[in-house]
């Protein structure tokens, strides 16, 4: 059974900081490129940043120099580290893995960002 697990959203001010993980089972973590995905209300799912099997990253040119996605492949997780967290990032993100015709979701965590 595949589980895609995140975790760390919430509330936080803008300028604030927060750190999602993507806890991974049931794949084979290391082969799989992985994102990050959010969506505000109203809007479509949009990626935000990935990071394939061999470590190289891509951004949304939104969050490009504020947010850095990571994995570690001996705990099946991916991170995405917020920083700067402007009012625009407020969205239910989601985590997503995809190996060739294999693509997995997450069930979503929500980050808020207001004052």
């Amino acid at each position: 059974q595949v589980q895609l697990v995140e975790s760390g959203g919430g509330l936080v001010q803008p300028g604030g900081s927060l750190r999602l993980s993507c806890a991974c089972s049931g794949i084979i973590f290391g082969i799989y490129a992985m994102g990050w995905y959010r969506q505000a209300p109203g809007k479509p799912r949009e990626l935000v940043a990935r990071i394939t099997s061999g470590g190289s990253t891509d951004y949304a040119d939104s969050v490009k120099g504020r947010f850095t996605i990571s994995r570690d492949n001996a705990k099946n997780t991916v991170y995405l580290q917020m920083n700067n967290l402007k009012p625009e990032d407020t969205a239910v993100y989601y985590c997503n893995g995809e190996w060739r015709s294999l693509n997995y979701w997450g069930q979503g965590t929500q980050v808020t960002v207001s004052s």
